[in-house]
Parts: structure tokens; C-alpha cells; sequence
């Protein structure tokens, strides 16, 4: 098991959960994070930390998806272990449905 962050995350990007992740598994896309399933130890500290509720177990159904989206993207974008920005409307775009078709940008963060 891994946990996966899921689509509320991108145009929130709050990074909360990169402050409490004991091996720093957490890379950094332009308007999302995602955890790099090969490198999380299932400890769980990230899910309750995330004010987006965007980080669940893989074990969840329906996130196959998000599994193949964690670790396609954490094998390209910057690693960040250090808790930056959130956007400035990220709460405006917590909660919409549907973010990964309008909104999810391939291009990296600026990592740490």
C-alpha cells in the first residue's frame, strides 16, 4: 500500500503534508503534488494533514488512476520537502470537481 494524492489537490497545492513526511516522498508539479509510491512507507501522517483532503491509501477504489499519475509524475518533477506557498485562490478551487481535465498542468514545480 501507498497513499496518492488525488485531483482536489492541483490548483490548491496547500503542502501541509510535505512538512510531516519522515522521507520525503512528496515532488512538486506547477499546481499539485504527488507522492512517489515506491518511496512512501505507508505511515499515514500526510492523509490528515492535507486541509484539501486530497492524499488517500491506494487502497481505496477507483484510484488506479491516481496511483499511475503519482508515480508518473514523481519519476519527472523536483522533490520538495519544505512547506511553500499555497496558492493565493487555492481555497476558491477546494472542493470543484472535475480539476484534472480543466486545470492539471504536466510542468513542473520549483521543487526544494
Amino acid at each position: 500500500m501507498t497513499y496518492v494524492v488525488t485531483d482536489n489537490c492541483i490548483k490548491c497545492k496547500y503542502m501541509d503534508c510535505v512538512e510531516v513526511c519522515p522521507v520525503d516522498c512528496f515532488y512538486e508539479g506547477e499546481n499539485m503534488l504527488v507522492i512517489h509510491p515506491d518511496e512512501c512507507i505507508d505511515c499515514g501522517v500526510c492523509e490528515p494533514e492535507c486541509p484539501a483532503d486530497a492524499i488517500r491509501p491506494d487502497t481505496e477504489p477507483g484510484l488506479d488512476k491516481w496511483l499511475k499519475i503519482n508515480t508518473e509524475y514523481a519519476s519527472s518533477w523536483p522533490n520538495i520537502t519544505q512547506k511553500g506557498e499555497a496558492p493565493g485562490d487555492a481555497k476558491e478551487f477546494d472542493g470543484i470537481e472535475g480539476k484534472f481535465e480543466k486545470y492539471f498542468s504536466p510542468e513542473p514545480g520549483k521543487g526544494d
